[in-house]
């Protein structure tokens, strides 16, 4: 990049996930001013902490892909952050195994994919190879993903903001924006905290991302989709059945990618997830309610098209997280040895998923650029390992559009 381009003198950023931090901390490295907003009495509460604690190194994404060059580059711009400021982390690899015949294929198609996005030692495993890496794990074949890792991204994010007020940065918790107005060259924001103004404005908000769109009058954007991801843990002496990471290989008639298992950074091994609509944007369990928030889902036509498309997918999912032996069936396509008594209850994130009018889902992140203000409206998994690559990217669409 070019540190000749223009760049607004300060800016305001709305949201205080980790891609909120991570785009404050690069702006002001290129010596731009910022406040970021956070409407939580901490920054990194939703789905920067509440996700799998996986480092991503870009295998699934489409070549030539936002997500996949994001990806790539985000992995090590995190390694190395995380090397910098002593954050725990572990490139200890991912399995991605191949269940059937049916899906030898799809994994070749994987390895390819991976290959041209510029990972790093990928390899084609055959069962006995593969049980080198995970002796307890199924299937017929595999590829090693051997740049794939896990991440303390609590710590990440209170680094970020640890790193945003040593730079001059400045982040007011507790900050809801209510509302948005462009006036006298300046964007004016509105909360129940006070008010706040620059002429510059970054939306990193997430789960409300589409509301803030709204807010500072844009337009053409569909929807955010709260999808709750539930997970199991491996009780303590059950543990021992998976070493690192095992993933399926994604099915292309189903948007999501399925069950997994993934040893966390902290100890122990997480089983999932599922993906329920939530009936709240921040709905962790099935009993959270936000009357408005769930309105505003059900009102939305593409998530009935979404249904019609997927009505197995959509029952199944559902099923997995009613019914432990069932989700206990999908894991064992992967360990077969894991059954119902293994699990105890897990945690629960909720996804982001931006949504089209006709039911479609975005694959790719997305950014919009108006008025003197730059919107990340798409930005799930991998967003929080692309996190500082993403960073970068809004200060190359700034540099482009400003």
């Amino acid at each position: 990049m070019s540190s000749e381009k223009q760049l607004p003198a300060r800016v305001l950023i709305v949201g205080g996930g980790i891609i909120g931090l991570a785009t404050a901390l690069q702006l002001l490295r290129r010596g731009v001013g910022v406040h970021l907003l956070e409407k939580e009495e901490r920054v990194g509460l939703h789905q920067s902490t509440r996700n799998s604690g996986v480092l991503h190194a870009g295998l699934y994404y489409k070549p030539g892909s936002l997500k996949a060059r994001l990806a790539v580059r985000g992995i090590r711009l995190m390694t190395a952050f995380c090397q910098e400021h002593d954050i725990p982390y572990e490139v200890c690899g991912k399995l991605v195994v191949a269940t059937g015949e049916e899906e030898m294929p799809r994994l070749m198609e994987l390895l390819d994919r991976g290959t041209r996005n510029g990972l790093r030692g990928l390899r084609l495993l055959d069962v006995a190879a593969m049980r080198e890496i995970e002796p307890h794990a199924g299937g017929i074949a595999a590829v090693h993903v051997p740049e794939e890792g896990i991440v303390d991204y609590r710590s990440v994010c209170d680094v970020l903001a640890r790193e945003i007020i040593r730079n001059g940065g400045i982040i007011t918790t507790k900050a809801a924006v209510r509302s948005l107005t462009w006036k006298a060259s300046e964007w004016r924001a509105e909360g129940v905290a006070g008010s706040w103004v620059a002429p510059f404005l970054i939306n990193c908000a997430g789960l409300h991302c589409d509301r803030v769109h709204a807010m500072a009058g844009g337009t053409g954007f569909a929807c955010i989709l709260p999808f709750r991801g539930e997970y199991h843990r491996l009780k303590r002496e059950s543990e021992s059945l998976v070493r690192h990471l095992i993933y399926p290989v994604p099915d292309p008639a189903f948007p999501f990618l399925g069950v997994h298992f993934t040893r966390m950074i902290g100890g122990g091994i997480e089983a999932g997830p599922n993906a329920v609509l939530a009936f709240a944007r921040e709905g962790y369990r099935l009993r959270d309610i936000n009357a408005f928030d769930l309105a505003e889902s059900l009102s939305f036509p593409g998530l009935w098209k979404f249904l019609l498309r997927y009505p197995r997918m959509c029952g199944r999912e559902i099923l997995l997280s009613l019914n432990k032996r069932i989700f206990c069936l999908a894991l064992q396509r992967l360990v077969p040895e894991i059954r119902t008594h293994d699990l105890a209850p897990g945690g629960a994130g909720v996804r982001a998923q931006a949504m089209e009018r006709d039911g479609s889902l975005l694959q790719d992140f997305r950014f919009a650029y108006e008025k003197n203000a730059l919107h990340l409206l798409n930005a799930p998994s991998p967003g929080a390992t692309a996190s500082l690559a993403i960073g970068e990217a809004v200060i190359q669409e700034i540099e482009t559009h400003f």
